[in-house]
């Protein structure tokens, strides 16, 4: 169940990911514009995030694979779309399933990890956050080529039948059962129970500002390096892949120490060890101080994606872990979305140094309230 959860995540990933390479020629291709293509994207992004908590619950109440599958399933119809159907409302139409889909599996599969590893949860949940970075590589690769050889298109279809072998290896090592129960939703009892004491809203608040912080570094990563340090493309995106090199290495070592030691504290070293690389990154005028920043940048800050989950989870109760880990986040990916309008806007009327000074507070402000937690309890 790891190896194949994981590797879905990793796959989902990786087209998730080309869209990003991709988009330019995808503009060209269906004679839209850059306001369209976003428009289509925050589709995908409000869908997703939007069943991030309806995927958790149910999948508390009817059983894991009940969301797993289906989530698989659309997933392969949503890149087979992106890969197959022309025009605008076909790509729209696609990134939405694909929306869709990722939120049914993303909740359900992690809560089946932490079912399944009770005593060695973060290392479980921090091979599976890896595949975000595995994802990304292969999509870069996979970018590379689709430019060179072939369409935009051709990619998205290797994808979606590598996911559907996945779904039927799934279904066939699966030892649960397939359940649909009430539709009904409980999301004011999730709420209160995820805000129902100070320490667990100062976690989330905590979190919410890490995620604010990824979506405005990781989206502007590279204009940043190319308009404030004089960087190429091409070197801009060797920092860019560098990235996901380290949160492949990183995020399995982080989850596995936070099963030794206290995952609030391991949190907090690694948003400290962000926002010192951070600045240093702001203040730094040679390619090598600025690669290092941007290494040690990376270390800090993809350690707390496993850690994230896995403390949202020790605090949920058995029965609620999917709806609990929904519903945050949920929370944490709304305020992922808004980190880029942040960085945008700053950066266009006062400058890039102001707009990254504000995600280094973000940072620092975030391991203050993990911190806080840690001398409460």
């Amino acid at each position: 169940m790891l190896l194949t959860v994981s590797l879905g995540w990793a796959l989902l990933q990786a087209g998730r990911f080309l869209l990003s390479p991709l988009l330019p020629t995808i503009i060209d291709d269906l004679q839209i514009t850059e306001a369209t293509a976003g428009i289509a994207l925050a589709v995908f992004q409000g869908i997703y995030a939007l069943t991030q908590y309806p995927g958790g619950e149910y999948s508390d109440r009817w059983t894991r694979a009940t969301l797993i599958v289906p989530g698989l399933a659309i997933l392969v119809v949503g890149f087979t779309t992106l890969g197959l159907v022309g025009g605008v409302a076909g790509f729209v139409a696609a990134v939405g399933i694909i929306g869709f889909g990722k939120g049914l599996f993303a909740i359900p599969s992690r809560a089946l990890l932490s079912d399944l590893f009770t005593g060695r949860r973060g290392r479980a949940l921090g091979l599976y956050a890896a595949g975000t970075d595995l994802g990304g590589l292969l999509a870069s690769g996979l970018a590379i080529l689709a430019l060179t050889y072939a369409s935009w298109r051709t990619p998205f279809l290797p994808v979606a039948a590598a996911l559907g072998v996945l779904t039927l290896v799934f279904v066939l090592w699966s030892k649960e059962g397939y359940t649909v129960g009430s539709p009904r939703l409980d999301l004011t009892r999730t709420v209160k129970r995820l805000i129902s004491s100070p320490a667990q809203r100062r976690t989330l608040l905590a979190f919410a500002l890490f995620y604010f912080m990824v979506g405005g570094f990781i989206n502007f990563l590279p204009t940043y390096l190319i308009e404030a340090k004089d960087f190429t493309q091409q070197f801009a995106s060797v920092a860019f892949a560098i990235v996901f090199v380290v949160g492949i290495a990183i995020k399995p070592v982080a989850g596995g120490l936070s099963d030794r030691f206290r995952r609030e504290s391991i949190a907090v070293v690694g948003l400290l060890i962000a926002a010192g690389s951070l600045t240093l990154l702001s203040l730094a005028t040679t390619e090598a101080v600025i690669y290092l920043s941007v290494v040690v940048m990376a270390v800090g800050y993809k350690m707390e994606f496993p850690l994230a989950d896995a403390i949202i989870v020790d605090n949920a109760p058995a029965e609620d872990m999917g709806a609990d880990l929904g519903a945050a986040r949920a929370l944490f990916l709304g305020a992922n979305a808004a980190g880029p309008a942040y960085v945008g806007i700053v950066a266009t009327y006062v400058g890039y140094v102001p707009a990254f000074a504000g995600l280094v507070g973000c940072l620092v402000l975030a391991a203050g309230l993990l911190y806080w937690d840690t001398r409460a309890r």
